[in-house]
């Protein structure tokens, strides 16, 4: 994988999880103008609110079409104008890609989750835990991954099943 595709895929992982919840609460890194810059000056990106209203729009997006709320045309929009255009060199044939009229990181974005469905598909996924918005990428073997993190959801959840269960037991005495 290139490298830029692998910052791609991390950054569009880091994007889908600014939308926490903390202490019970939904939280969105985005939605605050200063916190919206300083995530996205952390990523090295321009830190205007137009770059935070495009990550918002590519996240929710990207968001929906992961969880299956809607399809993949949904995605469309940050495509507008883009072609690759095949060279031939010494090396090879290379693809040129052009940008168009299209919002540069919208288009990273669609293009790190297209890599993603190509190359791994369907192991970007939201957090199996219900009271999670966190999304994950399967790297596991058996794509067997639920939660975003063991230490968190999956001890949660985990536990509540022990609870419920050694509940149950009391109750059949």
């Amino acid at each position: 994988m290139p490298k830029v595709v692998i910052e791609d895929v991390d950054l569009l992982l880091d994007l889908l999880n600014t939308t926490p919840v903390v202490d019970g609460v939904p939280t969105d890194a985005l939605d605050d103008p200063r916190d919206a810059a300083r995530w996205l000056g952390e990523r090295d990106l321009p830190r205007s609110p137009a770059a935070a209203a495009s990550a918002r729009r590519v996240r929710d997006a990207v968001a929906r079409v992961v969880r299956g709320e809607q399809p993949t045309r949904t995605l469309e929009p940050f495509l507008e104008g883009v072609s690759r255009t095949p060279s031939v060199g010494d090396d090879g044939v290379r693809w040129e890609l052009s940008t168009g009229s299209a919002d540069p990181f919208g288009l990273r974005c669609v293009l790190a989750w297209a890599y993603l469905q190509e190359t791994l598909p369907g192991r970007l996924r939201p957090c199996a835990n219900d009271d999670c918005r966190l999304f994950l990428v399967d790297h596991s073997r058996a794509n067997t991954r639920r939660w975003c993190s063991m230490a968190a959801c999956g001890n949660r959840l985990k536990a509540r099943r022990h609870h419920r269960r050694a509940a149950n037991r009391d109750g059949d005495d």
